[in-house]
């Protein structure tokens, strides 16, 4: 299974802290769709073996996430209503004080006209629960070798927790196994360990949650169970002490007064406000929308970013993956296709197939009357691209380097829908 958890590691550290957008969400209709194209690929695909290779598993994970965000990217560009004018000029929040609020449009992309923006004034940020422990010498031991235990209780929960102290251990060991222990326990706590300016410890613990509701007195409690030896352990460790409260969020919109339990929240339906400070005193932050031009050229941004992300995917890969060219080839095929009309309206392509954005030609083109014209070729791009994504998310493994041992017997192919669980079952070990 070694295999199987390094490629979950990776995609773990990588990837898991992504925000999930709509896109990612789909239909009954459109999943089996997906299925069906996975078992046609299976039922031509020869038999292989993949080449032993770490690289294989981040390979393919890097190729299926780099193609679902193009994909994501193109399906939010086309959620308008025809034409390339409605695509492109998907409205963009901003705000004119990103250190203290930072806004996303999340509505409708069909809403019509230009409401007027709002100011936001931020009081208090959210904050978390915070326990800070004694500071402590690393290099003594100040708890007696033996079993110790410890309640912790949330809102919903409670837990005991038992540790062991031997002769050899350390303050600062114990602590560094106490902070696995709350951590790795996965029930919303992260514990880390704090050096004071003296090189002195201490066991810090934070609640994953912020904000409090006005039937909460805290976000979570720690109590020594009712044995001298636990209450003399959390006496010495320090870590039922609560060294800052949960709070919630206070600000004012358009003078309004509201509170929520998390720095990042939805506003009226439409906007996804996150706050990063207080706002000087008398001066609040204007949310509204960029104008059509400012808008096209940021989601024109958007997809070009997205496709030079695939790019460097294959380009990081080439060492170790010599049929990462694939890869290559097919996604830089598109702006190939393209290059000249690209080039036309400020999107110039480079030798290798990537995509650099000459800002004033392309300001130039989206300002114009006619800018639907000139956009034409950015649908005709987006089109492909999305084919081309697509593929590579259906059948990833065709990238790595693999042998071929043997093709099927054409025409009396038969359905092997397992073999792509090669990648989405992470079963990549079987060639260990």
């Amino acid at each position: 299974m070694a295999a199987i958890d390094t490629a979950y590691h990776y995609y773990l550290s990588t990837y898991a802290n992504q925000s999930a957008s709509r896109y990612d969400s789909h239909k009954k209709s459109e999943l089996r769709n997906i299925c069906n194209k996975i078992v046609k690929i299976n039922k031509d695909s020869p038999l292989y073996k993949i080449k032993r290779s770490e690289d294989v598993q981040k390979f393919a994970i890097d190729i299926k996430e780099s193609t679902r965000i193009i994909q994501n990217v193109i399906a939010s560009l086309s959620d308008a209503e025809e034409g390339i004018g409605n695509a492109f000029q998907k409205k963009l929040a901003f705000s004119s004080q990103e250190d203290v609020v930072s806004a996303n449009y999340v509505g409708n992309s069909r809403l019509s006209g230009n409401p007027d923006g709002f100011t936001v004034e931020v009081k208090n940020l959210a904050t978390s629960q915070i326990n800070q422990g004694n500071f402590l010498d690393k290099n003594r031991l100040n708890l007696r070798p033996g079993s110790y235990s410890f309640d912790l209780e949330n809102n919903t929960s409670a837990y005991e927790f038992q540790f062991t102290v031997n002769a050899e251990d350390t303050n600062f060991s114990i602590q560094k196994k106490l902070a696995g222990l709350v951590t790795n326990a996965d029930i919303g706590l992260n514990a880390a360990i704090a050096e004071n300016a003296d090189g002195l410890s201490a066991l810090m613990i934070e609640s994953s949650a912020t904000g409090i509701s006005p039937d909460e007195t805290f976000l979570f409690s720690i109590s020594p169970q009712g044995t001298h030896d636990s209450m003399d352990a959390i006496d010495v460790l320090g870590i039922d002490h609560v060294s800052q409260e949960a709070q919630n969020a206070v600000f004012l919109v358009n003078g309004t007064e509201h509170m929520a339990y998390s720095n990042t929240f939805l506003f009226d339906n439409n906007f996804e406000l996150t706050l990063h400070g207080t706002s000087p005193e008398g001066k609040p932050a204007t949310v509204g929308f960029k104008t059509n031009a400012d808008a096209m050229a940021d989601n024109i941004q958007t997809l070009v970013d997205s496709y030079n992300s695939v790019l460097q995917t294959a380009s990081k890969y080439s060492g170790s993956q010599p049929q990462s060219v694939q890869l290559y080839k097919d996604m830089s095929s598109t702006a190939f296709a393209y290059q000249t009309s690209l080039e036309n309206i400020g999107l110039m392509v480079g030798d290798d197939g990537s995509i650099s954005i000459d800002d004033d030609t392309l300001r130039e083109t989206v300002s114009t009357n006619d800018y639907e014209d000139n956009l034409s070729v950015l649908n005709d791009f987006k089109n492909l691209l999305s084919v081309k994504a697509n593929n590579a998310s259906l059948d990833p493994m065709r990238y790595v380097d693999k042998v071929l041992v043997t093709y099927k017997n054409p025409g009396k192919t038969f359905v092997t829908p397992y073999i792509t669980s090669i990648y989405s079952g992470m079963m990549m070990d079987a060639y260990c």
